[in-house]
């Protein structure tokens, strides 16, 4: 199993999602590995986000014992998008596909984390998004629980539909979680039904 961590906009929880995912996976007696294919805002030739997920892979499954350029291949220092981070780089969509084949050879279940939204551009004409189907992945959508989370989800729900991407959807309950209840609820609820938290995630 492919699973690709996105979510609706930056520094909405796709870490922390990958982290809950892992040891979900982990804690049904699966082999789970881990895989980021750029991260940016590296300092000190430390990508942050990719490092503290290996390190939990490698508790978690001690097969997976790669080092961090095998799992953050592509690591930019500014802040921004891939495309833009990358300056004269260049991302190799084959070699990341080669990696993911790799990697899913010695885990049972792959987290792949995203970087930003889904519509954050790698290349002038590929986005995150695209990097899905590319992965042959299922997506897992995160959503923040701030005011503005329900324009957001809907318009992130409709792209992957648009592209016929499998998907399931998680609540990351962090941010206006006091006003959640009263301003973001009523409606998500309404619309789907049935709303899955990260926090209720073991």
């Amino acid at each position: 199993m492919i699973l690709f961590i996105s979510a609706t906009n930056t520094d909405v929880g796709k870490t922390y999602a990958c982290e809950k995912i892992l040891k979900h996976y982990s804690n049904k007696g699966l082999k789970v590995g881990y895989f980021k294919p750029c991260e940016t805002g590296v300092v000190n030739n430390t990508p942050l986000d990719g490092t503290k997920m290996l390190d939990l892979v490698k508790k978690l499954n001690p097969d997976f014992d790669l080092d961090i350029k095998d799992v953050v291949p592509y690591q930019f220092e500014l802040p921004a998008a891939p495309y833009v981070a990358k300056k004269d780089s260049d991302i190799n969509i084959n070699f990341l596909k080669k990696q993911v084949t790799f990697l899913k050879s010695i885990c049972d279940v792959l987290v792949i984390e995203g970087a930003g939204g889904l519509m954050v551009p790698i290349k002038k004409d590929l986005f995150i998004i695209d990097l899905i189907k590319e992965f042959n992945a299922k997506a897992v959508l995160i959503s923040p629980s701030k005011l503005g989370c329900i324009n957001d989800t809907l318009l992130s729900i409709e792209a992957l539909k648009n592209r016929n991407i499998n998907f399931d959807w998680y609540i990351n309950l962090y941010e206006d979680k006091d006003s959640f209840d009263e301003v973001s609820r009523p409606f998500l609820e309404d619309y789907f039904k049935e709303l899955k938290f990260l926090e209720d995630l073991d």
